[in-house]
């Protein structure tokens, strides 16, 4: 069923009137998506990840091992001590730090999945591969795959952590008997197997390799920031962008007006008159 929109000459006027403004001071509207401290942890994070992978290959394949001299399997092995220990302790800190945050995450990645939702999801592989052809429904701050590709990844690095920690105490603090140790490794496997899977997922749209991911140019020519500018960036995301990806949580961010900035071609923030 479609519903008309009534829109009155004077709100239509002053609409027309705005974009004309905006496209003649070369302006483009972003919204922040972000904040500092949730790009610091994420950046980290992420960073720790890709360090375990490489290094943990040097702890847990011993083909491997016997290729490298001993000296440098010997650092692999102690790097990815310490890096873990950074990779349990950050998330932390910024949990306690910001548990405002956090509920927040919980709340956007533990909500009811609407039918927008649900059709995303069956539309999702077909889309993989004609983007240009077909158009995703609309969707909230977290789309329904974002849930839950970020879902998995939260459940594989718990895994990790936590089956980490216990393979560093056991051989540390306590002895781990040969079942136990072989369990918690299996366990630990498991999570690195489902981690690699759900990473490059994650890589291949958060980086940008996926075109409608990568950025491009607005209605003024101004060249717009892809998904990476999120995380990596600035953590903020072009109206065109937000409203292609999230178009649910764009409007209502932009009807508020309250994390809505504007930019100039040079990517420089513009003050903008109260109610534009």
């Amino acid at each position: 069923m479609s519903h008309a929109v009534t829109v009155s000459p004077e709100a239509q006027a002053s609409d027309q009137q705005f974009l004309e403004d905006r496209k003649n001071a070369g302006l483009t509207r972003y919204i922040k998506r972000h904040s500092k401290q949730a790009r610091i942890t994420h950046d980290v994070t992420i960073i720790c990840c890709i360090w375990l992978m490489i290094s943990g290959l040097f702890v847990f394949a011993p083909p491997l091992t016997q290729l490298c001299p001993q000296e440098l399997v010997f650092a692999f092995r102690m790097s990815h001590r310490v890096i873990g220990v950074l990779f349990v302790a950050v998330p932390l800190i910024s949990f306690f730090m910001a548990p405002g945050g956090a509920r927040h995450i919980w709340k956007a990645n533990t909500c009811k999945w609407t039918s927008d939702d649900k059709m995303w999801m069956v539309m999702f592989f077909p889309y993989l591969f004609g983007a240009k052809w077909i158009h995703m429904p609309d969707q909230d701050e977290q789309k329904s795959g974002q849930r839950f590709a970020d879902g998995m990844l939260w459940i594989c690095g718990f895994l990790m952590a936590i089956s980490g920690v216990i393979l560093l105490l056991g051989s540390t603090v306590f002895t781990l008997g040969p079942g136990a140790h072989a369990v918690w490794l299996a366990l630990h496997d498991l999570g690195f197997f489902l981690l690699c899977v759900f990473a490059t997922a994650h890589i291949f749209l958060g980086a940008g390799i996926f075109q409608p991911y990568r950025g491009g140019k607005d209605i003024n020519g101004n060249k717009v920031k892809g998904c990476w500018n999120l995380m990596f960036g600035d953590g903020m995301v072009s109206e065109h962008d937000a409203l292609y990806h999230w178009g649910h949580w764009a409007r209502e961010e932009l009807e508020s007006g309250e994390n809505v900035v504007y930019k100039d071609k040079d990517g420089n923030i513009v003050e903008m008159p109260k109610g534009k």
